[in-house]
C-alpha cells in the first residue's frame, strides 16, 4: 500500500469510487482538496525549512526595530533557520501591516506591531487597507514601554509644569517629534495639547530613528518616545527627560515623575509591541511561534537586555493577544475620539 500526502492509494480509490455520481471537474478537485489538507498538516509540523522575514513597519532605529533585533537572532537559534528583520516604514505603520496582511498565510512573514499599527489607526482612519483583528493571526505580546516625554536641552524648561507655561506664552511656536503620525507619541502630544490647553505643532517621521536624529540636533526641541531609544540619550545628558506618561512611575526611571504627578492628571499613554501573522496562517505554526516567543520572552537574560533598553517583557499566548489587542481598541478609541482626532 503506498502512502502520498497522509492518504493511502486505497483510500484515494474509494473516494473516486464513491464520488463517482459527480461530474469528473467536480471529482477532481475534490480528491486534490483532500489530499492537499494532510500535505498542509506535514508542512506545518515541519516549520520552518527556510528563512523568516520580521516585518517592521518603521525606519531602523526605534523601538521596534530594537525589539525585532534583539528577538530575531535568538528565534534563529531556536529554530535553526535565517529569521532577518525588514524595515517597511511609511504611512503611520500602514505601509508595512498591509504588506503583511496580503503576505503568502505561510507563517515565513510575520510582522511585529505596535500599539499604533493595531489600536489607534483604526479609530483615526475612516479606511484602512487591513483590519487589526480579521487581517492577521497574533501570535504573542512582546513588550510594553512608557512613553517619556523629553526636550533639548537648548529649551529652558525643567519640568513639564514649566513646558505648559512657555508654550502657553508662545502659541504655536514649539515644535514636538513624533515617529509619524497616528502612534502613541502623535497621541501623546495631541492629549497633552488638549489636557493642558496649549498649542504645539507635530512634526511627523518615518519612524523614532529619525525623529530622535532631529531632537538630537536640536532641530525639534520637544518628543514623545517609548523608552528604547530616547533612554541612552537622556543618561548621557543629551536630552532632558521629564516625565512618563504611564500611570505609575517606571522602575526602569524611577525617579522620573508621571504625567499625573507632574499637573496632567487623566494622562496615560502606553506603548506596547507584539508579533502577528497573516490571518490565514496554520493553526499549528501560530502555536508553535507563540510557543517559541513566550519561552523566549520569559528567559532571564533577553528580560534584563530588555529592561537595558527601557522595556518591560511580556509573554502571552496568541489567544490572550487577540484579546488585549481587542481591550485597545476599546481603549484608544475612546482617546481618539475625545481628542477630536481623525485622517483620512
Amino acid at each position: 500500500m503506498i502512502i502520498c500526502g497522509g492518504v493511502t492509494t486505497a483510500g484515494a480509490y474509494l473516494l473516486w469510487s464513491c464520488t463517482l455520481g459527480m461530474a469528473r471537474g467536480a471529482r477532481v478537485m475534490l480528491l486534490a482538496a483532500v489530499l492537499l489538507l494532510p500535505t498542509q498538516s506535514v508542512f506545518a509540523q515541519s516549520y520552518p525549512v527556510k528563512p523568516v522575514r520580521i516585518i517592521v513597519p518603521f525606519a531602523p532605529g526605534g523601538g521596534t526595530d530594537i525589539i525585532a533585533r534583539v528577538v530575531a537572532p535568538r528565534l534563529a537559534e531556536r529554530f535553526g533557520q535565517q529569521v532577518l528583520v525588514e524595515n517597511r516604514p511609511g504611512a503611520a505603520t500602514i505601509v508595512g501591516a498591509e504588506y503583511v496582511a496580503r503576505a503568502q498565510p505561510d507563517g515565513y512573514t510575520l510582522l511585529l506591531a505596535l500599539t499604533g499599527t493595531l489600536a489607534i489607526n483604526p479609530a483615526l482612519y475612516a479606511k484602512l487597507p487591513y483590519h487589526p483583528l480579521s487581517s492577521f493571526a497574533p501570535v504573542a505580546l512582546i513588550a510594553t514601554s512608557p512613553n517619556i516625554l523629553v526636550v533639548h536641552p537648548s529649551l529652558p524648561v525643567k519640568s513639564v509644569a514649566e513646558l505648559i507655561r512657555l508654550a502657553k506664552g508662545n502659541p504655536g511656536k514649539l515644535n514636538y517629534a513624533s515617529s509619524g503620525t497616528g502612534g502613541a507619541p502623535h497621541l501623546a502630544g495631541e492629549l497633552l495639547k488638549k489636557l493642558a490647553r496649549i498649542e504645539l505643532v507635530q512634526v511627523p517621521y518615518k519612524g523614532a530613528g529619525p525623529a530622535l536624529t532631529d531632537v538630537l540636533g536640536g532641530h525639534v526641541s520637544i518628543m514623545f518616545s517609548a523608552l528604547p531609544p530616547v533612554l541612552p540619550a537622556v543618561r548621557a545628558g543629551r536630552l532632558r527627560a521629564l516625565a512618563v506618561t504611564a500611570s505609575k512611575r517606571s522602575r526602569l526611571v524611577a525617579d522620573l515623575p508621571t504625567m499625573a504627578e507632574s499637573g496632567v492628571p487623566e494622562f496615560e499613554v502606553t506603548t506596547w509591541f507584539g508579533m502577528l501573522a497573516p490571518a490565514a496562517t496554520d493553526r499549528k505554526i501560530i502555536e508553535n511561534l507563540s510557543g517559541e516567543v513566550r519561552s523566549l520572552v520569559a528567559d532571564e537574560t533577553l528580560v534584563r537586555v530588555f529592561a537595558e533598553q527601557g522595556l518591560e517583557a511580556h509573554a502571552s499566548s496568541s489567544a490572550e493577544f487577540a484579546a488585549y489587542i481587542k481591550s485597545e481598541i476599546n481603549r484608544w478609541g475612546k482617546i481618539v475620539r475625545e481628542a477630536g482626532i481623525r485622517l483620512e
